[in-house]
């Protein structure tokens, strides 16, 4: 349940991230609301899952998922670059997101 737990909180992570974006610098009121409270979340969900899994662990796959989805999202969403070694080494972030629970081992 913690490794669920834990991508939720990766998930609210990727949100607070993006709200930067749409919040112009805090400046715009809703979006600034929003990011506030996925970041709570986000925080609270992490703090939830280190009580069972490494903080080690925990710590870089939220990183880890929070990097990938906001990488992503900047593609589609504001056009950032998509080149060849960009997507390549979001992948590489996600092989060691899938490594990392890989050796967990029972965590």
């Amino acid at each position: 349940m913690s490794w669920y737990i834990l991508i939720l909180a990766g998930l609210f992570e990727i949100g607070w991230a993006i709200g930067l974006e749409y919040s112009d610098g805090l400046s715009k009121p809703v979006p600034t609301v929003g990011t506030i409270v996925a970041l709570i979340i986000s925080m609270v969900l992490l703090a939830q899952a280190v009580k069972d899994l490494p903080i080690g662990t925990a710590y870089a796959v939220w990183t880890g998922v929070g990097a990938v989805g906001t990488a992503t999202l900047g593609i589609i969403l504001f056009d950032e670059p998509a080149s060849l070694a960009r997507i390549s080494f979001i992948g590489v972030i996600v092989i060691g997101i899938v490594g990392l629970h890989a050796v967990s081992g029972g965590h």
